[in-house]
Formats: structure tokens, C-alpha cells, sequence
């Protein structure tokens, strides 16, 4: 009984644990996410500006497998070569082991502080207030493994473990491996181990075993994250595998063979795990960043390239997806309408698929990824073709007033998303063509406003789709207000833009026509999302004139990312 108290005292700190360290992720991709991006995509020159970028962006995001998701990415969009993801992912895991070091210290004093400065920002500023409570939470967790793992020194079943682990060092480290890979957080998994030497729960010898199996487990979470993806991209955390797992394997075997020179790494267990950990890493840097190239290779060796006829599958793939249109029963207004409504909802999928690369085109796109992009308007005009005769057809049957008007209303949402297919494929992504045969560039200042225009288009488009399926007033409202704070933004870059044409900005004077027309269609593309929340609102009596009705509840809109 005793035990599986401490078990489960145990299971909850490490879930703790778990759960702070993706709070503090979290946090930071809300407060800081397209500055990390722009940062990660400044990164494809030289190798040890690659690797410093990775070290920074893992210490703020406390997980290397965050940054290695994000280098796949943009490997597979073109934006970084799979050697400058891999220089990246080095620079990350060397970032991780940082957050460790740091993390590994007696900071239980700083708990109290960092609750009530959290909370009281979390009140105002909710990305930075998480970071801060996810902090404390960590600190937190790791006191309450110490507590609950103290009790095991005097277990009689430990020791039989402990020793067996001893002699079997394969299978310890096979078990810290498999551990890490499960709970997706080598972070986590090594400060575990930490706090278990520490208090004299896990002795050196094991503790080394465990150390070595968490960084091969922890590369090899990105491989499984990733093995979907398209091939560049599976590259990246591949080649980041080999390195680590060829590491741990050969200084598993070497301590075999040596004696392990403690007294070099510190005065106690836990400091001299952690101290192993960061020499690891520090290794890979200085020992395999110079071999990035190689490993490129070696990796398109083992995940070829997919033959030409399959390029584009992903596109040809949402094109030939089956119409929700069940003409079986259009007989029933009711479920025809759904029907359709099912169908729209199909159709602004594509759009979203059609829109979300354009700010990864606009920076390495080639030219057949902006032809397979521009080719689904085809199947979005299609479809808004049969979604207009289908509702037609409908409308011949016996209806009530309340089913015609919704069918009026998503016909003209068919309208808007037919509309906003034709500036993505005729406008954007024209653009995106254009800078790319020019060779231009924007100015740093210019693509941060694009890119956070970008994203709040395409989170406002995610609200349109759910006030399309669920009706919800509060949604409705928020995607109102987002529409003008939409025409306010676009009015801020237009003025910003005309200031840094007024300094004399090379970048901004070539990209001016480029950036002013992107502004313009990405504020129109919102404004036509916006439209399906306008029955909804009008219905309520919140809109008055395609305003939001004195009254109305107060949305808060956030800031340009």
C-alpha cells in the first residue's frame, strides 16, 4: 500500500512535470511565435549562426524537439536546406541541455514569486503569465519528485532493479530511450533522472545508462513527430538521430572499457548527470556541425526523393475528395442544408490549404508548389458551382422561411469563399511568383507585418469555419471586431511602408507594389470570412447598420503578433 502511494505521489509530479514544461512552450510560441520563425528563417548561412539560432530558440521554447518540428518545416517548404536544419537541431540540443543545467539548480525560493508575478500578468498579458506560472510549475514538480522518491532508498525492491540495471547497461539504456520517446520531453525525462540521483535513488553507474538512452530517446521523438511529412523534412530530425544515436552508443560502449572520471563533472551524482548531459551535447556541436553536409547526403541516401509522377500529391489529393452533397435528400430542406453546409465547410478547407503556404512562397517557394497551389482553385470554383445549383434545387421543394433564408445566406458564402480562392490564386500567389522571379526580398520590418496579417488571417478564417458549423454568437462577434481591426492594421502597414519608402529602404522600395497589394488582399480575404458571421448577428439584433449594436458584449482583440 505504502508503495503505490508513492507511485502515484511520483506519477502526478512527473505529469506536473510534463505539463509545465508544454505550458512554458506554449507560452512562448503565443508571445514570441513570429519573431521565432522569422529568426529560424534567418538561419540557412553559415553553420555556426544555424546552430546559434537553435541553441536560443530551445532555450526559449525548453524543448529541442519544438525547434526540430519547426527546422523540418521549413526544410520541406524549401526555406533552409536539410544541412542548415541539421545545424539548427545541433545548436537545439545543445539549447535543451542548457534549460537542464538551469533548471537542475535549488531554485524552490523563486516558486512563491514566480506564481504571484505569473498570475497577476496571466490576468494581462496571458502568454507571458504562462510562462512564468509554467516556470514555477517545473520548480515545483521537481521538489515533489524529491519528496516522493525519497521514501524508495529504504525499498527492499529497488536494489534488485538497481543491480540488474548495473550489469544489463543495453537494456537501461534501451528503457531511458523508450521512456523519453513516451512522455516526448527529454527535458523532463533528464531532470527525472537528475532529481533521482539527487536523492540517492539512482546510483551514477545507472544514472549514466539513462542519460545516454534520454538523448538517443529524445532525437528519435522528432523522427516519429515528422514521419508524415514530406521527405526534406523526414531528413532533418533523421540525420539528427544518427548523430546523437551514433554518439550515445559509442560513449556507452566506452564506458565499458573506461572507468568514468566523476570527480571531473562535479561534487555530487545529480550535478555530475547533468554535467554528462551538456558535455554530450557540446561534443555533437564542435564534432558533427562540420559534417552537416555529409550526413545530407546520407540521409537523401536513406529517404530518397518520391518519383516525379507523385509530386503534388497532397494537392491532387484534396482535389479528388468526395462531395458532402447527398442528393438522396434533397427532399429534406433540413438535411440538405447540412449537406451543403458540410460541403462549404470542405470548400473553406481548401481555401485554408490554398493560403497557408503563401508566406513559406513568398520566401522559397518554386515555382511548381505555387502551380499546385493555384491549381485548387479549380476544385473551390467547382465546387461553389454545385453548392449554388444544389441550394437552387432545394429551394424548388416546400421550405420554410427560416430554412430559404439559410440558404440564402450560404449561397453567399459560397460566393465569398469562391472569391477568396480567386485573390489567393490570382492575386497572392501571383505575388509570390513575381518576388520570386525578381529575386527581391522584403524588408525585415515589411515581412513581420505581412507574416502577422498572415496568421490573423488565418486564425480568423478557422473562426469563420466554426461560426459556419456551430452558429455561436460569441465567435461572431469576435470575428467582427477582427474585421476591423483587420482595416486598422492595414492602414498602420500602409503608413509604416510609406515611412520606410521615405528613408530611402532598398528592400522596401523594390517589394513597395508587392507589399501594398498583399496588405490589401489579405485584408479583403478577412473581410469575406467575416461575412458569415453577419445573419447570425443580425438575427440577434447585434448588428445595426454592419455595426456591432451599442451593448453588444465587448471582444478584446489582440495586438499584431
Amino acid at each position: 500500500m505504502q508503495f503505490s502511494i508513492i507511485l502515484l505521489h511520483l506519477a502526478g509530479a512527473v505529469m506536473l512535470l510534463l505539463w509545465a514544461v508544454h505550458m512554458v512552450r506554449k507560452g512562448v510560441e503565443q508571445a514570441c511565435g513570429p519573431a521565432l520563425r522569422d529568426a529560424l528563417r534567418q538561419a540557412r548561412g553559415a553553420r555556426i549562426r544555424s546552430a546559434g539560432v537553435g541553441t536560443v530558440l530551445a532555450v526559449l521554447l525548453q524543448s529541442s524537439t519544438a525547434v526540430a518540428i519547426l527546422a523540418a518545416g521549413f526544410a520541406a517548404s524549401g526555406m533552409v536546406s536539410v544541412s542548415a536544419g541539421l545545424a539548427i537541431l545541433l545548436g537545439a540540443d545543445l539549447g535543451s541541455a542548457l534549460v537542464v543545467q538551469v533548471l537542475s539548480f535549488d531554485l524552490s525560493w523563486l516558486v512563491p514569486a514566480l506564481i504571484l508575478v505569473g498570475g497577476a500578468m496571466a490576468l494581462k498579458f496571458e502568454a507571458r503569465g504562462r510562462i512564468l506560472m509554467g516556470v514555477a510549475f517545473v520548480l515545483l514538480s521537481l521538489h515533489m519528485i524529491g519528496e516522493a522518491t525519497a521514501p524508495m532508498r529504504q525499498s527492499t525492491l529497488l536494489p534488485l532493479v538497481i543491480s540488474y540495471l548495473r550489469a544489463d547497461y543495453f537494456t537501461a539504456f534501451a528503457a531511458a530511450a523508450l521512456f523519453t520517446w513516451l512522455i516526448h520531453s527529454s527535458v523532463a525525462a533528464i531532470l527525472l533522472f537528475v532529481t533521482l540521483a539527487a536523492q540517492g535513488v539512482l546510483p551514477l553507474e545507472v544514472g549514466l545508462f539513462f542519460i545516454l538512452g534520454a538523448n538517443c530517446g529524445g532525437a528519435l521523438i522528432a523522427v516519429w513527430l515528422t514521419r508524415g511529412d514530406a521527405v526534406e523534412a523526414r531528413r532533418v530530425p533523421l540525420g539528427n538521430l544518427i548523430f546523437r544515436g551514433t554518439t550515445a552508443l559509442a560513449a556507452l560502449f566506452a564506458l565499458q572499457a573506461v572507468t568514468f572520471p566523476a570527480h571531473l563533472f562535479g561534487a555530487t551524482e545529480g550535478r555530475q548527470l547533468v554535467n554528462l548531459h551538456l558535455a554530450i551535447n557540446l561534443v555533437l556541436v564542435i564534432g558533427c556541425l562540420p559534417f552537416t553536409g555529409t550526413m545530407e547526403k546520407l540521409a537523401t541516401l536513406l529517404i530518397p526523393d518520391r518519383p516525379a509522377a507523385k509530386a503534388g500529391e497532397a494537392w491532387d489529393l484534396m482535389s479528388r475528395r468526395t462531395s458532402a452533397l447527398d442528393r438522396t435528400i434533397m427532399r429534406t430542406p433540413g438535411l440538405a442544408l447540412a449537406s451543403a453546409t458540410r460541403e462549404l465547410l470542405r470548400v473553406g478547407e481548401v481555401v485554408e490549404v490554398m493560403l497557408r503556404p503563401v508566406m513559406d512562397f513568398f520566401d522559397a517557394g518554386t515555382a511548381d508548389q505555387i502551380r499546385q497551389a493555384q491549381k485548387l482553385d479549380e476544385e473551390v470554383n467547382r465546387a461553389h458551382t454545385e453548392i449554388k445549383l444544389y441550394i437552387a434545387e432545394v429551394n424548388l421543394g416546400s421550405m420554410s422561411a427560416a430554412e430559404a433564408q439559410r440558404g440564402i445566406e450560404l449561397t453567399d458564402f459560397a460566393i465569398n469563399l469562391e472569391r477568396a480562392g480567386d485573390i489567393v490564386a490570382k492575386n497572392l500567389l501571383v505575388l509570390t511568383q513575381e518576388l520570386r522571379d525578381k529575386n527581391l526580398r522584403f524588408s525585415r520590418d515589411g515581412w513581420s507585418e505581412l507574416a502577422g496579417l498572415h496568421n490573423r488571417v488565418m486564425a480568423n478564417m478557422q473562426l469563420a469555419l466554426n461560426v459556419l458549423v456551430s452558429s455561436d454568437l460569441e465567435s461572431a462577434r469576435q470575428l467582427v471586431v477582427e474585421k476591423e481591426q483587420m482595416r486598422r492594421l492595414e492602414r498602420m502597414s500602409h503608413d509604416r511602408h510609406l515611412k520606410r519608402l521615405q528613408s530611402g529602404m532598398p528592400q522596401s522600395i523594390d517589394t513597395s507594389d508587392i507589399h501594398l497589394e498583399a496588405v490589401r488582399a489579405l485584408k479583403e480575404i478577412n473581410s469575406l470570412m467575416a461575412s458569415v458571421a453577419y445573419p447570425l448577428l443580425t438575427q440577434s439584433g447585434d448588428l445595426l447598420e454592419s455595426r456591432l449594436a451599442r451593448g453588444a458584449a465587448e471582444v478584446r482583440a489582440p495586438a499584431l503578433a
